[in-house]
């Protein structure tokens, strides 16, 4: 599992070690794991050309004497100070002793220029609402030379709470970051100034439960059901499928996919769209007489294609086992209905749809992924599921959120989310939590999306047919 926690925590994990360590042990930590990120970008440090870009706190401190330890091998090393009164003493004095030099801010854009690396020590993790205007050029600078960018912590302008980046930011092509992973480094918008990301360990004591965390291999192949010698279609899972209408009946079909692909014992489906779930998966268990007549179930998904069929959503909302509402369902829903249910329920917007059920501009979700997946499940009563480049997971009840990026732009075609509704509801139907199902279900998805395109053009039909490889693999 890879965690992240809040700059409150990491800080108050700082103090505690730092109480209990020599005075500055705790940044050269910091500065050996930098330095040695650094170098193992620049492949050869001797003779190679570093520039530092340095603020005032203790993120510059740290560029500092990292880049006190490349001018040791022989790294031709270059401090631009942001505020020279107040950069950090000892930092500043270690490289010049070390053969380091200092430049003017008014000549960074040489030395940018014909830097290999630059180093980003301009704000650490405390910062809000994006760079000074002091400091945005140099950040255009090196995004538009040919340096590699490292990036201190974070990259400088995003916010690591939220993951928000309010105005200009460094671009890095390498994030290293210390004891833990920040928010921002997860969820974008931020996440796609932060490149790639390495993780130093500097010997934080963290708490257990942290505030977003994002599943690996071996913790969805932990929760994936997988059926015993005693196993049958109701021990594996019957999900109900409501979706579907004569104008999109394919939503239903992709539902009926997306269910049987992961791993459903049985799907009934109940909707307008019969015939073409028939011709498509013939072992598809068809009614026409609604959900409540349908036939025993262990899950509803209800929305994908439902057009304005408010009854139908209604009825399933009644239902006393776990639904998952999406597309046209989470429209139709009344607010009331979901909050009053006793049984889980998954909804699963994506930004749009998000914005029209939180009042606000679709930027505004897309800015604040963290904030609206938060406030949606608070609101309703439900975990909520928010789609996108980084997918959210949020239970009414707080606790970490979930965070999953196996996503790939090519899942950005018509009808991936009615797949992802099938995927999710036949996992609710096995018996796996709303926030365990709706986790599992991205991160398959995510990794059926990568495998059916392969960097080519896919349609939703081909990302269903592609999660049995996606089981597969994360089962080794």
């Amino acid at each position: 599992m890879r965690t992240a926690y809040s700059v409150e925590t990491v800080r108050t994990a700082e103090r505690s070690l730092m109480a209990r360590l020599p005075e500055g042990a705790l940044m050269q930590r910091a500065a050996a794991g930098l330095a040695a990120a650094c170098a193992d970008l620049l492949g050869r440090v001797y003779g190679s050309r570093v520039v530092l870009l340095v603020g005032s706190g203790d993120n510059g401190g740290d560029a500092l004497y990292a880049g006190v330890r490349l001018a040791r091998r022989g790294a031709g090393v270059t401090a631009v100070l942001l505020a020279p009164d107040r950069t950090h003493p000892g930092g500043l004095a270690a490289l010049r002793r070390a053969g380091g030099s200092v430049a003017d801010p008014g000549a960074a854009e040489e030395v940018i220029r014909r830097a290999d690396l630059v180093v980003d020590g301009i704000v650490g993790i405390g910062g809000k609402g994006g760079l000074r205007p002091d400091a945005a050029p140099l950040a255009a600078l090196a995004e538009q030379s040919r340096a590699v960018v490292v990036a201190v912590d974070l990259p400088s302008g995003v916010e690591a709470d939220t993951g928000e980046v309010r105005g200009a930011a460094v671009r890095a092509d390498l994030t290293v970051t210390f004891g833990t992973h920040k928010p921002g480094l997860l969820i974008d918008p931020a996440r796609e100034y932060a490149g790639s990301v390495r993780l130093v360990d500097i010997g934080l004591d963290l708490p257990e439960e942290a505030d977003l965390e994002a599943l690996q291999h071996a913790d969805v192949a932990a929760l994936l059901p997988v059926p015993g010698a005693e196993s049958d279609k109701y021990r594996r899972g019957v999900v109900g499928i409501a979706a579907g209408s004569a104008r999109y009946p394919g939503a239903a079909v992709l539902a009926v996919a997306g269910a049987l692909r992961g791993g459903a014992g049985a799907v009934r489906y109940v909707g307008p769209a019969g015939d073409a779930v028939i011709a498509r998966f013939p072992e598809t268990l068809v009614s026409d007489r609604g959900p409540a007549k349908a036939g025993r179930v262990q899950a509803w998904v209800v929305g994908p294609g439902a057009g304005d069929d408010a009854a139908t959503v209604a009825e399933v909302l009644e239902a006393d086992v776990p639904v998952l509402v999406d597309a046209d369902g989470l429209r139709l829903a009344d607010r009331d209905a979901v909050r009053g249910r006793t049984a889980p329920t998954l909804m699963t917007p994506h930004a749009g749809e998000a914005a029209a059920l939180l009042g606000v501009s679709r930027e505004e979700v897309e800015g604040a992924r963290l904030t609206a997946v938060r406030e949606l499940a608070a609101r309703y009563g439900a975990t909520v599921l928010l789609k996108g480049s980084t997918t959210l997971v949020a239970d009414p009840a707080g606790g970490p959120v979930r965070v999953n990026a196996t996503g790939t732009p090519w899942l950005a075609t018509a009808g991936s989310g009615d797949v992802l509704s099938g995927l999710s509801g036949s996992l609710l139907a096995a018996g796996l939590s709303a926030r365990d199902a709706g986790s599992v279900a991205a991160y398959l998805h995510g990794l059926a999306g990568r495998y059916a395109a392969d960097g080519a053009p896919v349609g939703a039909h081909d990302v269903a047919d592609a999660v049995p490889e996606a089981w597969r693999d994360v089962r080794g």
